[in-house]
């Protein structure tokens, strides 16, 4: 191979092979637990990071089931043209699907229990276009919904804690009181239980009912509904979307996105994913640390070599060029055999999970504590890049100071009892 003597020498150093000698033999030990701890770090960052998206999205997914990406409503409470808006939402290349809503808050009891709820009407025809509702449902469908049959669809913990279940009846109290001789009198309807459903996420299986947009506009007493709720190709790109939908529609309108809807919530779980990123790349500047003891043992072990490259000619910018080779070659294997192994881990999690619970007993995740039994992973090139890129670097600048003393060595003082 062509390549400069620097690159040689720094190469023959690396791998210091069996007729070395002992001390030699250490130093390569040294480099090797260096670079496998530079492994090690990068492997457990994109595998915890892998586990943090993978749980984000999970939970992302279970709340779009029930949420949908943008939602129009007006500062004035209700919508009464709420089709010509759905129709102008519609031109944006974006939007795919509208559906009218009605959002209210009653209350639920069901003999001595009583729950507060937000009642969400909604138009079964409609809604199956905008969220995945219908693929959490239990005990019925949609389609049981129907205008004037008085029906109602119960979060499962709302259920749970009225003591119902589907053919149950409920009451739902309405806070608009109707005003009688004797006062103000809240509304009360009786409603029967055809179905629930499970989105996995707490806040909404325990506080969210829904019912026919009809019956909503009946019991509450409202004559239009409160909103708008769309669907658009990429979720993703919902915050974009949103803005540019407010910028087309009358500036009456409010448009929100989903992110916006929960944002104290994705707020928490980023700062929580940025300060394990903090944390566990820690594991990585350790075993840089290590590298520059590697380095500043082997430049101690090799003076005299140092010393006799310099009488031969050689520059102290080749000297330092030697050990940076030197370094930069374990902190690249490093790295590589760490994004290796943490995207194999990452992609198999499904399986090595499984097979560790088999092996000791136990299970990290039971089914009827949590809704999520598996450990979900999401790798994303969005944070092994910077993971890569950040192990490199700390690898590259933890050989520049053993370098630089290597390059002062005076080859005079190296050989005098030589």
């Amino acid at each position: 191979m062509n390549l400069p003597f620097e690159a040689r020498i720094g190469l023959r150093y690396t791998r210091a092979g069996r007729r070395a000698r002992r001390r030699n033999a250490f130093i390569s030990f040294i480099s090797g637990i260096s670079m496998a701890g530079i492994a090690l770090g990068v492997a457990a960052l994109i595998v915890v990071l892998s586990v943090m998206n993978g749980f984000q999205k999970e939970v992302r997914d279970r709340m779009l089931s029930v949420l949908a990406h943008i939602e129009i409503s007006s500062y004035e409470g209700a919508l009464p043209d709420w089709q010509r808006v759905a129709s102008e939402a519609r031109k944006h290349p974006e939007v795919i699907a509208a559906a009218p809503y009605i959002s209210a808050q009653a209350m639920f009891t069901s003999g001595d229990v009583v729950r507060g709820a937000i009642v969400r009407g909604i138009d079964p025809a409609l809604e199956p276009t905008v969220s995945d509702v219908v693929l959490n449902l239990r005990g019925g469908t949609l389609a049981n919904l129907v205008d004037g049959d008085f029906g109602v669809i119960l979060g499962i913990e709302l259920a749970r804690g009225l003591g119902v279940g589907p053919g149950d009846k409920v009451t739902m109290i309405a806070p608009q009181g109707t005003v009688t001789p004797a006062g103000i009198v809240p509304r009360l309807r009786q409603f029967h239980v055809v179905a629930t459903f499970e989105s996995g996420h707490y806040e909404y299986d325990s506080t969210l009912a829904m019912i026919h947009i009809g019956d909503a506009e009946r019991l509450f007493r409202i004559e239009a509904p409160s909103g708008v709720r769309l669907k658009i190709k990429d979720m993703q790109e919902a915050p974009r979307v949103a803005s540019q939908l407010a910028a087309m529609l009358d500036p009456g309108l409010l448009v929100r996105d989903w992110s916006r809807q929960n944002r104290t919530w994705f707020a928490a779980v980023q700062t929580e994913k940025r300060m394990m990123f903090i944390i566990l790349t820690l594991i990585i500047a350790v075993a840089a640390f290590n590298l520059v003891s590697t380095l500043v043992m082997t430049v101690t072990e090799k003076q005299s070599d140092i010393a006799i490259l310099r009488t031969l000619g050689a520059s102290p910018t080749s000297v330092m060029g030697v050990f940076i080779v030197q370094g930069a070659l374990i902190g690249v294997i490093g790295t590589l055999v760490g994004v290796a192994g943490g995207l194999l881990i990452a992609n198999n999690l499904d399986v090595i999970v499984p097979a560790i619970e088999h092996l000791f007993g136990v299970q990290f995740l039971p089914k009827d504590i949590y809704v999520i039994s598996a450990l979900p992973s999401d790798p994303r090139a969005s944070d092994i890049v910077p993971i890569t890129v950040i192990s490199l670097v700390l690898s590259l600048v933890a050989t520049l100071y053993p370098s630089w003393r290597a390059s002062r060595t005076r080859p005079a003082e190296a050989l005098r009892y030589d």
